[in-house]
């Protein structure tokens, strides 16, 4: 292997990792602000209780989460240094933006919601927690959005051999950003659904602290249902943008080799990427593609094979990806549900089979967002910017096989470690259940007072 694909390989590693924890922060910080707020309203201590469990499992995955997202920025320098010439006045404004406003923010106000339970108000306490919230998905916010640029270009100009942003409203209007950060954002919503509803269903069955989790579970039923089908009514908005701007990687997505007008959509297929064609294409919908790609009845469906063969991204992992992840989002919704119908009706803790379902499904939505992942980026490949600049031509010129091979070693490892400290560390103390006194936590005079 050359320094080239060793480099691709350490990035989509360090990449992996870190999404493991990124989906997990946006959705838990959100229902771990819920429930603080309807402590804050209705002065129940089973909310207070609620917010201290699932904020702590939320502070551990965060702390590791923050470390695994330091090593990201530094391969640019590292590995891409041909790429930071060529686009470092646009790629490095995002960047910058989100390490100086949103890190900061975060920080903050993380350090007011850990330390100020004795020491702010109890208003003040939960605009920490929103905030947190809202510096959470900023921060995503501008990386999807500096990501949302390689995959569609806006607002630049090519001079001298490097790109200049022109226009930063195109930019941070860029409608392909918007919709992947929405993606992104509900997905993780769903994350922390299935997260929260798991761990519930496990001590349900256990028959542990069952008004507890009761509770607990109901917030993230409704949450996984509505989560859910946003991702798939927004998944389907990106999919139109992905069809517009990059027909190639639809092409991949979909399976589809020669130009179609209109296009049916094929409910089983099996690609022979080998021979530019699908070996089974059958099950077919007249006009299925057409509509889910170009909202009309008789749009045109570019074809693998009329895209130059040096433009190609790779058909088979791509197909796989989004035909697994759409069917596990089909699935999502489902479950929210059925987890909705079940908390309305008594007896949850009695079917302890669908208690099972849904501790068995907690890891499921994990898989969903790393395969939306490969959809984007090998599904762009072989691009670094799309349309404009080759991957092959980013990597560093001096960097040589054996310093890629180090480098790569090295952090797996250090992510490696660091994602089995985070599931070793979250299990420890989900399973641990949450604390019954709160004095320690809180003084017992301030739990309902004008502090």
């Amino acid at each position: 292997m050359n320094p080239l694909e060793l480099s691709r390989l350490q990035f989509a590693a360090t990449t992996m990792f870190h999404f493991i924890f990124v989906p997990l922060i946006l959705g838990l910080s959100v229902i771990v602000a819920i429930m603080e707020t309807r402590y804050v309203r209705t002065g129940d201590r089973l909310y207070l209780r609620m917010t201290k469990f699932w904020g702590r499992l939320f502070l551990i995955n965060f702390a590791l989460g923050v470390v695994t997202g330091l090593f990201l920025e530094f391969q640019f320098g590292t590995n891409w240094a041909d790429f930071s010439r060529y686009a470092g006045d646009i790629f490095g404004a995002p960047l910058a933006i989100e390490s100086l406003m949103t890190f900061f923010l975060e920080s903050s106000f993380i350090g007011i919601w850990v330390l100020g339970w004795n020491r702010v108000s109890r208003r003040l306490h939960l605009f920490a927690a929103w905030m947190l919230v809202f510096g959470a998905n900023l921060s995503a916010l501008w990386i999807l959005l500096a990501n949302s640029w390689m995959q569609h270009p806006v607002g630049e100009v090519v001079s001298a051999g490097r790109v200049r942003m022109v226009d930063f409203m195109a930019f941070f209007t860029n409608l392909y950003g918007w919709l992947k950060f929405f993606h992104t954002m509900f997905s993780g919503f769903v994350v922390a659904a299935f997260f929260v509803a798991g761990i519930s269903a496990y001590h349900l069955l256990k028959r542990r602290e069952r008004e507890f989790f009761m509770k607990s579970f109901r917030i993230a039923a409704v949450f996984a249902l509505v989560s859910s089908v946003l991702v798939f009514l927004v998944g389907d908005e990106h999919a139109y943008e992905v069809a517009q701007t990059q027909p190639s990687k639809l092409a991949a997505m979909e399976s589809v080799w020669e130009t179609q007008q209109p296009a049916a959509y094929n409910l089983l297929e099996i690609p022979y990427p080998d021979h530019n064609r699908n070996l089974v294409q059958t099950l077919s919908i007249p006009w299925g593609l057409s509509l889910l790609a170009t909202h009309s009845f008789d749009g045109k469906v570019t074809g693998m094979n009329d895209i130059p063969p040096n433009d190609r991204p790779s058909v088979l992992p791509v197909f796989i990806s989004f035909r697994l992840m759409v069917g596990l989002g089909m699935l999502f919704m489902l479950l929210g549900l059925a987890a909705v119908y079940f908390v309305r009706k008594p007896g949850l803790p009695e079917r302890r089979w669908f208690l099972r379902i849904m501790l068995l499904a907690l890891p499921l939505p994990y898989v969903a967002c790393e395969l939306g992942w490969i959809v984007a980026e090998v599904g762009r490949q072989p691009w670094i910017v799309y349309g404009l600049f080759r991957t092959a031509d980013g990597v560093s010129p001096n960097i040589s096989t054996a310093q890629a091979l180090i480098s790569l070693l090295g952090l797996g490892a250090i992510y490696l470690g660091l994602t089995i400290t985070d599931v070793y560390l979250l299990t420890k103390f989900a399973k641990k259940g949450p604390d019954k006194d709160l004095s320690r936590i809180i003084s017992p005079e301030n739990l309902w007072s004008g502090r």
